[in-house]
């Protein structure tokens, strides 16, 4: 699969549209004009200039979004490894239901034009699937998304007739997984992040040759830092290696998983405590949201407290359910705050999360 950055086309419900047509499209459409609409022409707008890079923020998820210019050729180079793997054709219909400020709704945009895929739009909502009428061969959704669209029967029939259905942008827990493993369809979790322009890796979810683990795209390379974070070299989206802050394991095969961030680690009196996976140990237990997080101790270094996003003042019902987990796992503290915090493309906003702990500390923790 090759392509020209000079074709400056693409296909949109069926038609074929340039620039100005789109334009056209958006003014003979008026205020009833989708956002996304409008986010897609001011992209493409951007695409087909002669600058070489584009703007792309990151989630912001571990701190403050960062802005980045990212370089087109590569994004293309990284559309194709996708597009070639998933063995995409020109006019499959390719659903962008995602924001176009990150990443993820911008390469959902480039593979679309280079692999020659039909392009339908959906609202980045929870319920993308409401508003779409056409059978899909290829979507990218967050989990919060395909959640939704299981537990809605309309929604469920339309997500089982998409084809391809890539998951990323945040971690899928073991009751969706189980779920995920019925479906008919090829349904892939994905591990990349902005820096490496969406995805270098996929894991099959279903079907007779489900993964464990993450299987690398061609031409991938990864290694293991001395605080055993994953290190990823891949010429065709990324100059030099990255050194990225999720704790991983590799396989003999050069399969490998992911295990949690440095950056969420709790050091409590010596003992590393991974948050991701207390959250995990107690995700089927708590059906509200909820994020573990930390304050200061001044013995101990640091303690584990329980964010829980409920106005209820009694929070003794859940001192019960934190006995499910390991002495040194146990939260010292669980605290309830109204919203909690999220980041633009809604992950834990694990940085607000530990500032919501920190004030509550200085103002008198109440204890468990």
């Amino acid at each position: 699969m090759h392509y020209s950055r000079r074709k400056e086309s693409f296909t949109l419900y069926g038609k074929e549209y340039s620039l100005s047509t789109l334009k056209q499209l958006i003014d003979d459409e008026g205020e009833k004009a989708k956002q996304l609409l409008i986010d897609l022409y001011n992209f493409l707008n951007e695409w087909f200039n002669d600058s070489p890079t584009v703007t792309v923020h990151t989630s912001g998820s571990t701190g403050t979004p960062k802005k980045m210019f990212v370089d087109k050729d590569k994004m293309v180079q990284s559309a194709l490894s996708t597009c070639n793997f998933l063995n995409l054709k020109p006019g499959d219909k390719a659903l962008l239901c995602l924001p176009l400020q990150y990443i993820a709704g911008k390469m959902m945009v480039v593979r679309a034009i280079v692999a020659g895929l039909d392009l339908y739009l959906a609202n980045p909502s929870g319920h993308p699937l409401g508003e779409i009428d056409s059978d899909i061969d290829f979507c990218a959704m967050i989990p919060m998304q395909v959640f939704n669209s299981l537990t809605n029967q309309a929604e469920r029939e339309k997500l089982l007739a998409i084809k391809t259905l890539i998951i990323g942008g945040g971690a899928i827990d073991d009751l969706l997984a189980d779920e995920l493993k019925e479906l008919p369809n090829k349904v892939y979790s994905t591990y990349g992040m902005t820096e490496t322009l969406s995805h270098i890796a996929l894991r099959k979810l279903n079907g007779i040759d489900i993964d464990e683990n993450y299987r690398l795209l061609p031409s991938v390379e990864i290694s293991l830092s001395k605080d055993s974070t994953l290190v990823i070299d891949a010429p065709w989206a990324i100059q030099n290696s990255l050194v990225t802050n999720d704790i991983a394991k590799i396989n003999m095969d050069g399969t490998f998983s992911i295990l949690g961030r440095l950056d969420n680690v709790i050091n409590s009196g010596g003992v590393k405590l991974q948050i991701e996976e207390i959250e995990k140990r107690l995700k089927p237990f708590i059906h509200i949201p909820f994020a573990i997080t930390s304050c200061p101790h001044p013995k101990w270094g640091e303690e584990v407290v329980l964010l829980l996003e409920t106005e209820l003042d009694d929070i003794k019902s859940f001192n019960q359910i934190i006995q499910e987990l390991p002495k040194y796992w146990q939260p010292h503290h669980i605290v309830t705050t109204n919203k909690l915090p999220l980041t633009g493309n809604n992950k834990i906003d694990r940085k607000s999360c530990k500032e919501i702990a920190l004030t509550l500390t200085k103002n008198g923790f109440p204890h468990k």
